[in-house]
């Protein structure tokens, strides 16, 4: 079955960097668009960024553009996003999904920008 493991949070002071991963398997991760989410505490699943397939087209929320990067290993099998100059509202569970699949669910992984 799919499965997708998301790594990689932790607290963060303002202004610094996350790299988070997500292990996928279970399906042709190498034909398949993926994408991260997020949700922040007591608000509903936010769209973060997308990538296609084979990694040539990404797109990025307006509130990460410039500041956070997707990017794939497709003989890893594994999804990243690096996040610079993190800010607090930035805080949230951070989740991976396969592109059109809103069924997928992984455990997330946190997040927490603070001072």
């Amino acid at each position: 079955q799919v499965q997708l493991v998301e790594s990689g949070g932790d607290l963060v002071q303002p202004g610094g960097s996350l790299r988070l991963s997500c292990a996928a398997s279970g399906f042709t991760f190498s034909v398949t668009g993926m994408r991260w989410l997020r949700q922040a505490p007591g608000k509903g699943l936010e769209w973060v960024s997308s990538i296609s397939n084979g990694g040539s087209t990404t797109r990025y929320a307006d509130s990460v553009k410039g500041r956070f990067t997707i990017s794939r290993d497709n003989f890893k099998n594994t999804l990243y996003l690096q996040m610079n100059n993190l800010k607090p509202e930035d805080t949230a569970v951070y989740y991976c999904k396969r592109t059109g699949y809103d069924a997928d669910r992984g455990q997330g992984t946190q997040v927490i920008v603070s001072s």
